[in-house]
């Protein structure tokens, strides 16, 4: 049971840029923790979504929004698109000010740029959070941390070990990063935690966070049709056809519509393709990966429980490789990380690309078992040869090489093979 804060990732990222910049702006989805990691850095708090004072808040917004303003600084504005008005109100402030952390926003929908008259380019620094990665949960212990690899602080991981079960991590995807599910005495409250979230998400959120009237059943089935093609590069099209089998949708359109607003929402995040010039432009898929930003979303779609996937690892296989995305996006997000993929017509893939803001990067392979770490680990060296063959070849425009090769697993020993790969139970990773 949760009793006291558990320290989070982007902690010390909300340290830096309140010393950088005027205001932050915290995204991510509901109940990722951002109301909770905002308040131990702020000395004050408006509460927009408090029920008895909501329409009195809203009220003087329209009338004079810089008196929601006051109190202590940094200022806690929680849920301001509530009253888009507030982004405008902080924006005239800081210039007024002119000094480092008067305010923290949160967000669970992302900015509606017609509802606001600046970007705040300048002004407010914009950071994103994810519901827990295992580190934070406290079911990785962390014994390898990206960011010490990339630094090259860490030469070789032999001495890790990993004390998650399968059975443990299991739990962990399906149970989710909710950090409310780690206050719950029972398995079947933590699970349900996740449940009831998706369940907000396609009977209200997906209609609330633009005000466009959107169908609960037809959200509903489309979510299960995006966790069933989890993990994959499925087309829009073969997620159509699998939604109006049993819906009367009408268009792809009204498809992308729903989508684009589970984005919004910070619901769905898909990961892009990484389309180096490393082979002919026709043979790099340049699609997208079909991703959640937790995957107790995708489990809670499909409707199963840890016993469905007891009986089947490889179905959890999918839902392995959502875990590690979303913890992959918290480890490297004070580096600015980008998590994208790569593959070819040919079958040759990395998993993920961990791509930093100052040009480094992993190829990264997740496998589940150990049965399939060397064919990661063959896919992860391919590819860094086609780099050095692309570079000989090239006349201008060298690509990097990768900074890491990764092979992510759900077991328990790490070790550097001889090739310089890493092999990591995700049980070991941290930031």
């Amino acid at each position: 049971m949760l009793e006291t804060y558990l320290p989070r990732v982007a902690d010390d990222e909300l340290s830096f840029r309140l010393e950088t910049f005027d205001a932050v702006l915290i995204e991510g989805p509901k109940w990722c923790g951002k109301t909770t990691t905002a308040q131990q850095h702020s000395k004050s708090a408006l509460y927009l979504q408090d029920p008895e004072m909501r329409e009195e808040y809203l009220q003087t917004a329209d009338v004079k929004p810089s008196l929601l303003l006051a109190g202590k600084q940094p200022r806690l504005l929680d849920e301001w698109q509530d009253a888009p008005v507030l982004w405008d109100a902080v924006r005239t402030s800081v210039d007024r000010e002119k000094r480092e952390g008067l305010y923290i926003l949160t967000g669970s929908t992302s900015v509606d740029t017609s509802a606001i008259k600046h970007s705040g380019t300048g002004r407010i620094s914009r950071m994103k959070m994810y519901p827990m990665s295992l580190a934070e949960s406290g079911e990785s212990n962390g014994q390898i941390s990206l960011k010490a690899l990339f630094d090259r602080e860490i030469a070789e991981v032999d001495s890790a070990q990993s004390d998650l079960k399968i059975e443990e991590l299991v739990f962990a995807a399906c149970r989710g990063g909710w950090p409310e599910s780690l206050r719950r005495k029972n398995d079947r409250a933590r699970l349900a935690i996740a449940k009831d979230y998706l369940r907000q998400v396609y009977e209200v959120d997906i209609s609330t966070v633009d005000r466009v009237a959107r169908n609960p059943t037809w959200a509903s089935i489309l979510l299960r049709s995006y966790a069933r093609n989890v993990s994959t590069l499925a087309k829009n099209k073969a997620i159509f056809e699998d939604v109006t089998a049993n819906t009367e949708m009408d268009s792809i359109l009204t498809m992308n519509s729903y989508i684009e607003a589970l984005e919004r929402i910070f619901v769905i995040e898909n990961q892009s393709a990484w389309t180096p010039r490393i082979r002919s432009a026709t043979s790099i898929r340049s699609g997208v990966k079909r991703q959640f930003t937790d995957p107790s979303i995708a489990v809670s779609a499909l409707g199963v429980s840890p016993d469905f996937f007891y009986q089947d690892l490889k179905t959890f296989g999918f839902i392995f490789e959502t875990l590690c995305v979303r913890d992959l996006r918290v480890y490297s997000s004070s580096a600015g990380g980008k998590i994208s993929f790569f593959r070819d017509r040919y079958g040759l893939e990395a998993d993920a690309v961990v791509h930093l803001d100052d040009g480094r990067y992993a190829l990264v392979e997740f496998k589940l078992g150990s049965r399939e770490i060397e064919a990661g680990a063959a896919h992860l060296l391919k590819i860094r040869e086609l780099v050095r063959k692309a570079n000989t070849e090239a006349k201008k425009g060298l690509i990097r090489e990768p900074d890491l090769l990764i092979v992510l697993t759900g077991g328990r020993f790490a070790y550097t093979r001889k090739d310089g790969v890493h092999v990591i139970p995700i049980g070991c990773l941290g930031a």
